[in-house]
């Protein structure tokens, strides 16, 4: 009896040693999380399209050769995502333009033809907001809408007036696709359907990287677009004339926190006027259109410009603006990457070990409240469905859903919102998983151990949790797994991750750049699947297999 008795609590203890010890394993990447550095770099932003991540980078790149420490979140949304990140300090820095400034951020509602503010004006009004407007990088990039040159020509059409002069038939029958920011901006959609009365369908909502080709396919009609993208001349599009000039400029600035470190903001200055709108193309071409990865671009751009004489506004493109229907003409253009040379560049090691830290960090989490959830919500029936209701309830909210209400609650981006997304997400199988573990415990087995003079808490330890721990491991093993898909919605809120490519991939429409993020990801759900099934078998299998020869 007490050979049998002694020999049950080791093999438990044993088991939930290992597996502690292997859950530490995998949260040994939180030691690489942002907090955990000694010095604050700064943090550059960008938005989730070609230009702004281009931008996004040679700012980096600039601050770093001149020794300054600086991060660059990629990709990182709207306007109002990237606003709340200055303002909360989650960013320092990220490329913006005047007129987005004026019309969304101070909701001026100026008349079409009004003069933009000059950036004294701009610096004044936003100075309530701890916000500034440095270094003008010397173009426009205005918001246009655009449609196949064929189609406008047939229509007749050259301007917005022209689309507002089209047959209600006609105006009809054009299905416009519009990036969801460009509906949503005081300065976008609404003004021009105010401005040119224009009666035509409700827009579908695409990315920007997807609307092109979606517009080349016939699935679209017309798309708002950049003066400055590449794709324009590639897929032979029409840019429509804002002949009224309702939309407002764009110069593109750097918007930066008030408290932005002066020795960076000097650093900076260096690439004031640097950029002329056919320098611009350029760039947004050799992304989208030799598939060079924006780090490269940005270095390339710089590397040039070191070289040009000072004070020359313009210089530094390492290409000449598309010639023909976007295409490079420079024989010496280097070839589009392969697939397996996108999954192994060097950020892998980098967005491999933040996506661990998502998984890791959220799946503890859930292990350290999820298990006693569901061990109250045996215990007590009431409270368990209450307990089972609620934690079922979060799964039903959207991701990117989720992402922006805990922004919004928590004042920031990045790491931490993603942590608790994450976290919120694994709480339903481990605590069903736990709940139903303990409930198919058989009734005697509890009872002959309280007889046996074992306390709640020991029957809880040495009994129930040890004959409930394949099921409970199994919704560990699910939870994490689920994560490790849902981590990369991460790269949204500028968490980073493996996600980070696929975002980078739907900015300039793609595939090789998404699958580079993608095919990671499934492997690494496929390794941590592994993982578990290794670890239930022996956590729980090796007891079992020694029990008979104990007595």
């Amino acid at each position: 009896m007490n050979s049998r008795g002694s020999s049950r609590p080791r093999s438990s203890l044993r088991g939930w040693w290992v597996a502690g010890c292997w859950l530490a394993v995998l949260a040994l990447p939180l030691a690489g999380l942002p907090g955990a550095r000694a010095a604050d770099p700064v943090i550059v932003g960008s938005k989730r399209f070609t230009e702004s991540y281009i931008l996004g980078e040679i700012v980096r790149l600039t601050l770093q050769r001149a020794g300054v420490a600086a991060e660059h979140r990629v990709g990182l949304g709207n306007t109002a995502i990237l606003e709340q990140a200055l303002r909360s300090g989650a960013v320092d820095i990220y490329p913006e333009y005047t007129g987005t400034i004026e019309r969304e951020l101070l909701g001026r509602a100026a008349a079409p033809g009004d003069p933009p503010w000059p950036l004294g004006e701009l610096n004044q009004r936003l100075a309530g907001r701890q916000l500034q407007v440095a270094v003008p990088l010397g173009f426009s990039n205005s918001y246009a809408i655009a449609m196949r040159e064929a189609e406008a020509t047939r229509l007749g059409v050259a301007s917005l007036s022209d689309l507002a002069r089209m047959p209600a038939p006609d105006a009809l029958r054009l299905r416009p696709g519009l990036t969801h920011e460009f509906r949503a901006r005081a300065d976008g959609w609404a003004l021009i359907q105010r401005q040119y009365r224009l009666a035509m369908r409700d827009p579908v909502g695409l990315d920007h990287g997807l609307a092109y080709q979606a517009l080349a396919q016939g699935q679209v009609d017309l798309i708002d677009a950049y003066t400055t993208d590449a794709q324009l001349a590639r897929f032979r599009l029409r840019v429509l004339q804002d002949d009224r000039g309702v939309l407002p400029r764009y110069d593109a600035v750097l918007l930066r926190r008030a408290s932005f470190p002066p020795a960076a903001g000097a650093v900076l200055q260096a690439l004031e006027g640097r950029l002329d709108a056919r320098t611009m193309t350029a760039l947004n071409a050799e992304v989208e259109v030799q598939g060079r990865s924006f780090t490269d671009v940005a270095r390339g751009f710089l590397d040039a410009a070191a070289r040009a004489p000072s004070g020359v506004e313009g210089q530094g493109a390492p290409v000449s603006a598309p010639p023909d229907a976007g295409a490079p003409s420079a024989p010496s253009a280097a070839p589009r990457p392969s697939l397996l040379d996108r999954i192994v560049e060097p950020d892998l090691s980098r967005l491999l070990l933040q996506h661990l830290a998502l998984v890791s960090g959220s799946l503890l989490l859930a292990i350290g409240l999820g298990v006693p959830l569901g061990i109250a919500a045996c215990r007590h029936p009431r409270l368990g469905a209450v307990v089972l209701a609620a934690v079922g309830l979060v799964q039903t909210i959207p991701s990117l859903a989720l992402l922006a209400f805990l922004i919004a609650g928590l004042g920031t981006i990045g790491f931490l919102p993603a942590l608790v997304a994450l976290f919120l997400y694994a709480l339903l199988p481990v605590v069903r998983n736990t709940h139903a573990g303990l409930e198919g415990v058989p009734a005697g087995l509890p009872q002959a151990a309280r007889a046996l003079g074992l306390g709640e808490a020991q029957v809880l330890r040495f009994v129930e949790l040890p004959l409930a721990l394949p099921t409970l491991l199994a919704g560990v093993s699910t939870a994490a797994v689920i994560n490790v898909g849902t981590a990369t919605v991460a790269a949204f809120v500028g968490a980073g991750g493996l996600g980070e490519r696929i975002v980078a991939g739907l900015a300039v429409n793609d595939t090789d750049r998404m699958l580079a993020g993608a095919i990671p990801a499934a492997v690494l759900a496929l390794v941590v699947q592994g993982f578990f099934a290794l670890l239930r078998r022996f956590v729980v299998r090796a007891p079992a297999t020694r029990a008979p020869r104990e007595p």
